[in-house]
């Protein structure tokens, strides 16, 4: 099935009146179940370029890939990492890292979509009862969605939370409003991270549709345009208490959550990079010409271009080996836990998106230099390369990852304790 006939198969409600950014949940749909590492690699594979076909279309329309989120979700990729003894394929993070570059190489906006359910699969794994882990984990494997209600735009800082979630009667309710919520408009289940009574971080399990949960498509960014990261209105939204997690115990004390988050970002980072390099490679030998002091007859023979595409393939594969050792580190992380393990792996992962940062911005710039003036063309939209690695890569500051490799290395100080590195 290609991305457009999936279109034709459905298409969203148009948004309410008077407020034009708002959706109602989306359908459910089964899902396969994918049973291992081979399998994953080889569906994202078969994904790539249906997530490509019509990405600079989506793009250029700001049109929301509801076909497309669909097809990732039905395919299985988005419960891989569920352990076996629930159901799952309890793919390493090796694999998991694999499938989201190789996705994000046809269209990180798509691909990013499912970034913050692996994150919340991981929090279910380590801090939900025997009964949440059975309800939710059958929820993600039968087909359901579970998106992101975490940060805030206002606060001093991205841990600086409002959102309160008090006890009424026999369930709870939570109040408050996020942004950059991607996944939140495509899922069924919304996430929603929330300080509790005593003041610990508790992770509370909505229903997409629940009354008081408003979802708003008002994310404006120029790039990962199609993410829908915009806001999330909780006004007393009903919690039953069997989907309230003790997120706490990851998130106030060291775990592998925050390099395992950080891990899928860097991914989708050298996907970027690899799908700017494959449109650069594709233009310079079917459109661009050589320039006129080369003695060339094609551009592909230019010997400045030639080193140019050399350069940006070592740096990708640089940054895909270091990317492949940090999921090695957290996989043999997360087999035993403890705060040398995790720091080793927070480290890194941080070297990993060091090199992920820097490729990505490298190869969607250097496109339009050794393709030529007619690749900023708007009928190419290629820009879209260098505005999506220049948003992702802002989610969190590789200026500070310097210094936390090099003060682990120096001076041998552990990574700080937050999920941000």
């Amino acid at each position: 099935m290609t991305p457009t006939q999936a279109t034709a198969r459905q298409t969203p409600a148009d948004p309410a009146p008077g407020n034009p950014g708002w959706l109602p949940a989306p359908p459910e749909r089964p899902a396969h179940v994918i049973r291992d590492d081979a399998e994953a690699i080889a569906v994202a594979g078969r994904l790539k370029p249906l997530f490509a076909a019509e990405a600079k279309e989506r793009d250029r329309e700001r049109r929301l890939p509801f076909a497309e989120v669909d097809l990732f979700s039905e395919s299985g990729l988005w419960g891989i990492t569920i352990p076996k003894e629930y159901g799952g394929a309890g793919v390493s993070q090796v694999t998991l890292a694999k499938v989201f570059a190789t996705l994000a190489a046809g269209d990180p906006s798509l691909t990013q979509i499912a970034q913050n359910s692996f994150e919340i699969i991981d929090v279910i794994r380590q801090t939900g009862s025997e009964a949440q882990k059975h309800e939710l984990f059958g929820a993600v494997l039968a087909g359901k969605r579970l998106g992101n209600a975490f940060s805030e735009f206002g606060g001093k800082n991205v841990e600086a939370f409002e959102t309160k979630l008090v006890r009424k009667g026999d369930h709870f309710v939570v109040s408050g409003r996020k942004f950059y919520a991607t996944g939140a408009l495509f899922a069924h289940l919304v996430p929603i991270v929330a300080l509790d009574e005593a003041g610990h971080v508790v992770v509370a399990v909505a229903d997409r549709g629940a009354a008081g949960l408003e979802v708003v498509n008002d994310w404006s960014a120029f790039g990962q345009r199609t993410t829908a990261s915009g806001t999330v209105i909780l006004d007393e939204v009903a919690i039953p208490e069997a989907r309230v997690l003790p997120a706490h115990i990851v998130y106030e004390n060291q775990s592998a959550v925050g390099p395992q988050s950080q891990l899928i970002h860097a991914a989708i980072d050298a996907g970027i990079a690899r799908g700017a390099i494959e449109a650069t490679i594709d233009l310079v030998r079917n459109h661009a010409r050589p320039w006129i002091d080369s003695g060339s007859d094609t551009a592909s023979d230019d010997p400045y271009t030639i080193a140019a595409i050399g350069d940006l393939k070592i740096r990708l594969h640089a940054a895909e080996a270091l990317l492949e050792r940090a999921g090695r580190q957290l996989d043999e992380t997360i087999a035993d836990v403890t705060e040398e393990t995790i720091g080793r792996a927070k480290i890194a992962v941080a070297e990993a998106k060091v090199l992920t940062t820097e490729v990505a911005l490298a190869a969607s710039n250097k496109l339009f230099e050794l393709a030529g003036t007619r690749s900023t063309l708007g009928t190419h939209n290629l820009d879209r390369f260098w505005r999506d690695a220049r948003t992702h890569t802002l989610h969190d500051p590789v200026r500070w990852k310097f210094h936390a490799v090099g003060q682990y290395y120096l001076n041998g100080v552990q990574p700080p304790l937050h999920s941000w590195i």
